[in-house]
C-alpha cells in the first residue's frame, strides 16, 4: 500500500497550481490531506474523481476557510470515522480515519502554537489526542497515523536547532512527540533515513525554500505490528503546490 500525507495549505489554491495533475502522476494508494480550508460543497469532486480517487472523504473545520482534513482513497474503506468524538478538537475538523481490511489510515492535523493561547489549545489537543490514540490501537493495532503534526522532534528536524523558544520546537513539544513514538509508534522517516537531513515544510519568508531553511513537521507514523511492513519512506521535495511538500510511506501487503 503506498500512502501519501500532504498539507496543502488550501486544497483549492493547490488544485490552481497543479495538484490534480501531481496527484495522477503519484498514483498512491491513500492521499491523506490536511488544512484543506474549505467545505466539501465548494469542491468540484469529479476532479478527484477523474484522477483515481472514487472514494473521497472530507472532513471540514466549522470555521470556514480553516483547517479541516481529508482522505483520498482508490480502495473502498470498510468505515470511514469522522473526527474522534472529543468535543474540545472535532470543531476544527482535524482527524479523519479510513479502516481497510488489514491497517487503518488516520489524516491528522494538529495545530499551530503561534501565540499562548494557540500553544495552550495545541498541548491539550496533544495530551487528549495520545489518550485517544492509545486506546484506538487497542482496538486498531495495525494503524497509521499521517500528517502535520507542527513539532519537529530532533534537532536534525529543524534547519536551526537553537529555535528553542520558538513553537514547533518547544522542548515541552519535543518531549510530547518523543513520548507519542516511545508508546509504540515508529516514524517511518527516520526509521529507514537515521541521518538524513530532509525537511518538509518552508516559511514563505525570505527564501527559506530556495535555501532549504525548513522543518520537518510532517510524519507518518506506524505502529509497532508494521515495523516490518515498512518497505519505503520518503518525503517528496519536488511538489511546490504548499508551503509544506508530501510525504509517502510504502508498506508492504
Amino acid at each position: 500500500m503506498k500512502i501519501i500525507s500532504y498539507n496543502v495549505n488550501g486544497i483549492r489554491a493547490a488544485i490552481k497550481k497543479g495538484f490534480i495533475e501531481w496527484l495522477k502522476s503519484a498514483n498512491a494508494d491513500v492521499v491523506c490531506l490536511q488544512e484543506i480550508k474549505a467545505l466539501k460543497e465548494q469542491l468540484d469532486l469529479s476532479l478527484f474523481e477523474e484522477a483515481g480517487y472514487k472514494y473521497n472523504y472530507w472532513y471540514s473545520a466549522q470555521k470556514k476557510g480553516y483547517s479541516g482534513v481529508a482522505i483520498l482513497s482508490k480502495i473502498k474503506p470498510n468505515h470511514v470515522e469522522y473526527g474522534t468524538g472529543i468535543e474540545t478538537m472535532d470543531f476544527e475538523g482535524r482527524n479523519i480515519r479510513a479502516d481497510y481490511d488489514n491497517v487503518s489510515v488516520m489524516s491528522m492535523y494538529l495545530p499551530s502554537g503561534t501565540n499562548i493561547d494557540r500553544l495552550e489549545f495545541k498541548l491539550n489537543y496533544m495530551a487528549e489526542v495520545q489518550e485517544y490514540i492509545n486506546e484506538l490501537r487497542v482496538e486498531i493495532p495495525n494503524l497509521v497515523v499521517c500528517g502535520d503534526y507542527n513539532i519537529c522532534h530532533e534537532a536534525i528536524d529543524i534547519h536551526n536547532p537553537k529555535m528553542k523558544n520558538v513553537s514547533g520546537f518547544l522542548p515541552v513539544e519535543r518531549e510530547w512527540i518523543g513520548n507519542f513514538i516511545n508508546s509504540g509508534l515508529i516514524d517511518s522517516f527516520r526509521y529507514l533515513n537515521p541521518e538524513k537531513v530532509e525537511y518538509s515544510w518552508w516559511s514563505y519568508r525570505a527564501n527559506a525554500r530556495a535555501n532549504n531553511k525548513g522543518w520537518r513537521l510532517d510524519y507518518a507514523m506506524v505502529t509497532q505490528p508494521l515495523q516490518e511492513k515498512i518497505k519505503r519512506a520518503v518525503i517528496l521535495t519536488e511538489a511546490k503546490h504548499s508551503d509544506h511538500c508530501p510525504i509517502l510511506l510504502e508498506l508492504e501487503n
